[in-house]
């Protein structure tokens, strides 16, 4: 397994729609803490970052509601000792 960094992207006026599309999907991301810019940013676009692992940037991507998967960006990572 490969460990993936999920970025996802959208709108303030968004979030409503993003957090309710996950109620129709399984996912083992549901009921979990994610990090998330959009009870504290006060920017025009607003993030979620997920750690997941998975077998590929499109199984991780599966882990995600269609309308989130979409504007996801997912990005192979691994954790580094910093000197």
């Amino acid at each position: 397994m490969l460990r993936y960094l999920l970025h996802h992207r959208h709108d303030p006026h968004e979030c409503g729609v993003v957090f309710a599309a996950f109620k129709g999907h399984d996912s083992p991301l549901r009921h979990r803490p994610a990090l998330a810019s959009c009870e504290s940013d006060p920017r025009p676009v607003h993030s979620i970052w997920w750690a997941v692992e998975a077998a590929s940037a499109q199984d991780a991507l599966a882990l995600l509601p269609y309308y989130v998967a979409a504007r996801t960006v997912a990005t192979p990572v691994s954790e580094v000792l910093i000197p």
